[in-house]
């Protein structure tokens, strides 16, 4: 059988991130740098940040106990930028123009001309979304310290704590935030959980709660969590989820759905309408953990069955869209227009959700609507691809085919989370310096 695969410019995510045969030659004179591994990480410490666990009762219930830090002001994005004070990434994303396309959904685009340059194109096997973690390939244990801003685990004691000065417990199987040095917007990080344990970039039920835990810690639509499989432009195989805060409603959060179903344990599945890319809305639940277990378990049916996908965690955990996509696979089938090429979109989670990090001049001052479309509906699944892999998803989760049955009529007023969360595009900025700069332009 053959293999497929195509060429794009890998996502430099760390100052650390070299070259295979860079880095195998700098290896042999010894590490050199203040890594996450066994030659560095000895005494070293970190910020720590222990979030509460939910209960069956509190679930999505805010505690109006103060915290002892203010999770997204002060730790994400107050530490955030205290790196890029000490000029650890590779631009100043805040300078990046940003504007929202006139249209139905209001696609929003960016102009990052800097976050390809100087790279040149690496090979990606994209017809097998399960790969075995490679240590000689980067991993995020070769980062700098400098870059993890913080430790993020659930607490020993029911209440939330944070440690400013906390070693690194090597046996405890550390989770740590760590910033993105090619970001795509502002407090552009990583969540990668359990790091030392060097797993594959596969969701495992564990880490996908953990992922919510940190969207509900945040308390802030506009700070969304996204996850790109292997064969859907993930291109570091070593779990991790990237996080960012942009203050507009992402496209794919208006868009109507129709009800499929509602399981037992409360969750709602949905199907996305009216959208360029076919997908699979959840909600609700009874506890976080219902409605994580019931997101991992579809996750984990698509990757065991080969399926390439991309997730969105919006709405501070309570809603996730799963985006089973096939751009990847028809690139390197030669199925791909070359003007599509040209654009050099790779359409991962922030794509498909409507955020387009466009990287030519061109593509930016020619910005439309229907570009847009055109482009997400490439990576889109065919009708009845789609439907094979609902009903895949179904099996998976013990829906099946009775629950497929229980459908209601499509909700067809559009999703937004203004409306809902009674937030303004102004009310954050206020409390987040450095922002001004790159407000998104209606």
């Amino acid at each position: 059988m053959m293999q497929l695969s195509i060429k794009r410019v890998p996502t430099v995510v760390s100052n650390y991130q070299k070259d295979e045969a860079e880095e195998t030659a700098r290896r042999s004179g010894g590490c050199g740098k203040n890594c996450l591994r066994n030659c560095c990480i000895s005494g070293a410490k970190l910020p720590l940040y222990a979030f509460k666990k939910e209960s069956e009762k509190d679930a999505f219930e805010s505690d109006n106990k103060e915290p002892p830090v203010a999770f997204l002001d002060s730790l994400v994005l107050g530490e955030w930028e205290d790196r890029m004070q000490r000029g650890l990434f590779r631009y100043d994303v805040t300078a990046c123009e940003t504007k929202v396309i006139p249209g139905e959904y209001g696609f929003i685009a960016q102009l990052n001309e800097g976050r390809h340059l100087k790279k040149r194109p690496t090979e990606f096997r994209v017809d097998k979304v399960l790969q075995p973690f490679d240590g000689n390939k980067f991993n995020f244990t070769k980062v700098g310290q400098e870059e993890v801003l913080f430790q993020f685990e659930a607490s020993e004691d029911g209440e939330v704590q944070f440690f400013p000065n906390a070693p690194i417990d090597v046996e405890n199987h550390p989770s740590v935030v760590a910033i993105n040095v090619s970001p795509i917007e502002y407090g552009h990080v990583l969540l990668i959980p359990r790091i030392l344990e060097c797993l594959p970039q596969r969701i495992d039920r564990e880490s996908f709660l953990l992922a919510l835990y940190m969207a509900a810690e945040a308390g802030n639509p506009y700070f969304r969590l996204g996850y790109n499989s292997l064969g859907a432009f993930a291109t570091i195989n070593h779990l991790h989820f990237q996080a960012y805060y942009l203050a507009v409603a992402f496209p794919i959060e208006k868009a109507p759905t129709k009800k499929i179903t509602t399981l037992n344990d409360g969750v709602i599945i949905s199907e996305l309408l009216k959208y360029p890319v076919r997908g699979v809305v959840f909600e609700g639940g009874n506890t976080l953990q219902d409605l994580s277990d019931t997101v991992s378990e579809a996750c984990i049916c698509l990757q065991d069955n080969n399926i390439a996908y991309n997730v969105l965690i919006s709405d501070c955990g309570k809603r996730i869209f799963l985006l089973p996509q096939c751009y990847a696979e028809k690139q390197a089938l030669g199925e791909v227009s070359v003007e599509l090429l040209d654009t050099q979109v790779n359409p991962a989670v922030w794509e498909i959700s409507g955020h387009m990090v466009l990287k030519r001049r061109k593509d930016y001052d020619e910005a439309s609507d229907e570009n847009a479309w055109r482009l997400l509906a490439e990576v889109s699944l065919s009708d009845e691809r789609f439907d094979e892999v609902n009903a895949l998803i179904f099996e998976a989760i013990g829906g099946g085919k009775d629950a497929t049955e229980n459908v209601e009529e499509p909700d067809t007023k559009a999703q937004s989370i203004e409306k809902e969360n009674g937030i303004t595009e102004t009310s954050h900025h206020a409390m987040v310096a450095g922002t001004q700069q790159c407000l998104v332009l209606h």
